[in-house]
């Protein structure tokens, strides 16, 4: 009897054991499952060109149909939808269909799309624009779509006649362009009225016993709107709080280091407290605004701006900013802003707007109402959304206008799309520093990028590849 209930005892054990055994095989079997579809999903997403690790099939002969079904799938799309080409990666996406409004089309930086006969648009983005690689010859049907929000610096041939005329549609900075990007730094009306961060008039006044007057943070030095000269020379005027790398003289807490923190509450609870901020653009564009002077009227401190000519177009109100520009020198701003500094009531009147929550001007107010994309706000398209949404609506357009045997609607960039001034430099004092050398490059840099963009319309028009040293040549030819 006792050898039985020993050998049932063996028996459930091993049972027990098989049991676990299996459950723990089948885990392994399951994690690995996981790991494979994790890897097949990560390689789809390196290039332009879908690519899948080679494994042996057993693995997951499954996701190898999924894959093969949905490249059968792109290839469908593509074979239906007219194609927008990505000549610039920007996106990533090796293949997606975009439904714009009733519209649909076939987005992708699969650059094999290039000869495809559905392929009707290339899309570049300004900063990645260069001679190396372009799509020639350029079709009849091929239409150029230029995306470019950023300064000026990144691409100076692309702010002058002969390139930018290349492109069909734009969607830049300037309120010329097809897609007007030039609230992108502001998401709307509320966060210029918020009082969130607003610091009341005596508080600050009384913040004054520990802090200058004027802030102003900036990393990026001797940019080619020559900021850094004019604060210099600020300085010797009035105190100034510089808390970036340029012309530093005031640090800011060791957690605030770093571009990240550009947009971190305390960040913003620490610039609040000044009267006012230099809000001083690296170029001087019509249009060309950035948070520099949005973020100041967000906080409640009257900015200092220098940067867009046309600046006073985007003001909230008639007095909400001091303009650089209305004064001759440095010496005759600082003797404003202590006026202001002194005189509660001649300052208060800057911030009267924010303070009655009363936004005035109409051409702001509408270009907000009527953009077609929004700033960190999930309900809406992002400018890229509605950027790629705008061609694929006008290749739509003309695809109709074909169909009913009518002529073709042809858009053409031109030079308000795109435009600034060559570069200039301060020059107030024979006693100041001397110039930096990258202060020093940016006017030829600006001269030899006109010789850049006849160059390469040259080239282009005459509608063939070409070399990098054929360019070359032609830049440089006497």
């Amino acid at each position: 009897m006792v050898r039985i209930q020993r050998r049932k005892l063996l028996a459930s054990c091993l049972c027990i054991t098989a049991t676990v055994f299996l459950l723990v095989t089948l885990q392994v079997v399951v994690e690995l499952g996981k790991f494979e579809r994790k890897k097949f999903k990560n390689s789809n997403l390196n290039d332009g060109h879908a690519q899948m690790e080679e494994e042996p099939i057993h693995l997951h002969p499954f996701l190898k149909r999924e894959g093969l079904t949905l490249n059968r799938k792109k290839t469908m799309a593509a074979d239906s939808y007219p194609i927008m080409l990505w000549w610039s990666p920007l996106t990533g996406e090796t293949g997606r269909l975009g439904q714009c409004g009733a519209d649909t089309c076939f987005f992708t930086i699969n650059r094999t799309y290039l000869h495809h006969h559905r392929t009707k648009a290339f899309l570049f983005y300004g900063t990645d624009f260069n001679i190396d690689s372009l799509p020639l010859p350029r079709k009849a049907h091929h239409d150029w779509a230029l995306f470019h929000e950023e300064s000026p610096k990144n691409n100076y041939k692309l702010f002058h006649q002969p390139v930018i005329t290349l492109f069909n549609y734009t969607a830049t900075f300037s309120r010329h362009s097809h897609l007007p990007l030039t609230t992108q730094y502001l998401e709307g009306t509320e966060v210029l009225k918020s009082l969130r961060y607003l610091v009341p008039l005596q508080s600050k006044n009384h913040l004054r016993k520990s802090l200058a007057p004027l802030v102003y943070v900036q990393s990026d030095c001797d940019p080619p709107s020559d900021r850094d000269s004019y604060v210099r020379e600020l300085m010797t005027y009035i105190e100034v709080d510089s808390y970036g790398e340029c012309l530093r003289n005031k640090a800011l807490p060791q957690q605030l280091n770093g571009p990240a923190s550009m947009d971190a509450g305390d960040f913003y609870r620490i610039l609040a407290q000044y009267k006012f901020i230099l809000a001083f653009e690296n170029a001087v564009c019509d249009d060309y605004v950035t948070e520099k002077f949005w973020r100041p009227l967000k906080l409640g401190v009257v900015p200092v701006y220098y940067g867009s000519p046309s600046i006073a177009d985007w003001l909230p109100s008639n007095r909400s900013a001091i303009l650089v520009s209305e004064f001759s020198h440095p010496r005759e701003l600082a003797s404003y802003i202590r006026q202001l500094d002194h005189d509660d009531r001649l300052y208060q009147a800057y911030i009267e707007w924010k303070l009655k929550g009363e936004i005035s001007n109409q051409r702001l107010l509408t270009a907000l109402r009527e953009r077609k994309w929004g700033v960190q706000d999930i309900k809406q398209d992002n400018y890229i959304d509605a950027f790629e949404c705008m061609v694929c609506t006008k290749v739509w357009d003309n695809i109709r206008l074909q169909e009913k045997g009518l002529p073709l609607k042809r858009w053409k960039a031109d030079i308000t799309h795109l435009s600034c001034p060559e570069p200039t430099a301060f020059a107030f004092s024979p006693l100041a520093p001397r110039r930096s050398s990258l202060r020093e490059m940016w006017i030829p840099s600006f001269q030899q990028s006109k010789k850049e963009a006849q160059a390469l319309r040259w080239l282009v028009d005459r509608n063939q590849n070409f070399s990098t040293q054929e360019f070359w040549a032609l830049v440089f030819k006497d």
